[in-house]
């Protein structure tokens, strides 16, 4: 199963038997060494903090969203169970500046 950046997948995060929304933002990379991704997980808990991107309202998700960077996790490629959508260029940007942000990262491409 090959997922791209900016994704939007269901996937089995290990929680109540439920899947979640999450967005890939692993780099393209054509032969991993594992089959890892790496996600950030949505949610419609809105806290206003710099750790949220809000997002557009898309039509596969019921609620307006954010993808919350504090929740950055990795899981196995097997987890994830449907792709639903993607993420515009303009906010898969405003994601990795907030990736760059939680993780204390110069952003050297901008």
């Amino acid at each position: 199963m090959i997922s791209q950046p900016g994704e939007i997948w269901l996937a089995d995060l290990g929680l109540a038997a439920k899947t979640r929304p999450v967005v890939i933002v692993s780099r393209q990379d054509s032969d991993p060494p594992r089959s890892l991704v790496l996600y950030v997980p949505l949610t419609t808990q809105r806290r206003g903090s710099p750790y949220e991107v809000p997002l557009p309202r898309l039509p596969f998700l019921d609620s307006e969203s954010v993808a919350n960077v504090q929740g950055l996790g990795s899981l196995p490629t097997v987890r994830l169970e449907r792709r639903i959508g993607r993420l515009s260029s303009e906010v898969m940007e405003h994601l990795k500046d907030a990736l760059a942000f939680a993780l204390d990262l110069d952003r050297a491409s901008k």
